[in-house]
């Protein structure tokens, strides 16, 4: 477990994902405001089992003290290939370093795994987010109708070896 202060000075806890919290975690998948409109479609019947959970290196931030319970965000590292699958903050959390308090847990977990670099194909409202987190764009992918109708920017974290 880690724990850091995010940069509004509020203690965020950054654990290891339980069976239990597929069920936030999909809801914070579908509810995400990134996904609303023409991309709704994307997000609409996605779920986040605890299948996936167990499979992959999967961890929750959170709140601390009266807040523990509440998941702000979460990421999901897939380790062969080496991906950033998931990464989402709660919209009402977002804009308060959640999301690089994320970014940096998975560059240390991935830099103990013994990964050099890390892809993520991102969600085009999220491109910014990744430039900002230090990942680098390789390339784009294409669109694969009906699931993702649009072409996606791909990035990649470079995992400096400590």
């Amino acid at each position: 477990m880690t724990s850091r202060t995010s940069p509004t000075n509020r203690p965020i806890t950054i654990r290891r994902a339980v069976a239990r919290d597929a069920k936030r975690l999909t809801r914070l998948v579908r509810g995400s405001g990134a996904y609303e409109g023409k991309y709704a479609a994307a997000v609409a019947g996605y779920r986040v089992g605890p299948d996936y959970i167990e499979a992959h290196r999967a961890f929750v931030a959170v709140g601390a003290g009266e807040h523990a319970d509440r998941v702000l965000g979460f990421y999901s590292l897939v380790l062969a290939p080496p991906e950033l699958d998931l990464l989402f903050v709660a919209d009402e959390a977002q804009g308060r370093g959640i999301g690089r308090l994320l970014v940096a847990h998975m560059q240390s977990e991935a830099r103990a795994a013994g990964l050099d670099r890390v892809k993520v194909v991102s969600h085009r409202p999220a491109e910014d987010f990744y430039r900002r987190a230090g990942a680098v764009r390789t390339g784009t992918a294409l669109a694969n109708p009906p699931a993702v109708p649009w072409d996606r920017p791909e990035f990649e974290f470079h995992i400096p070896s400590e």
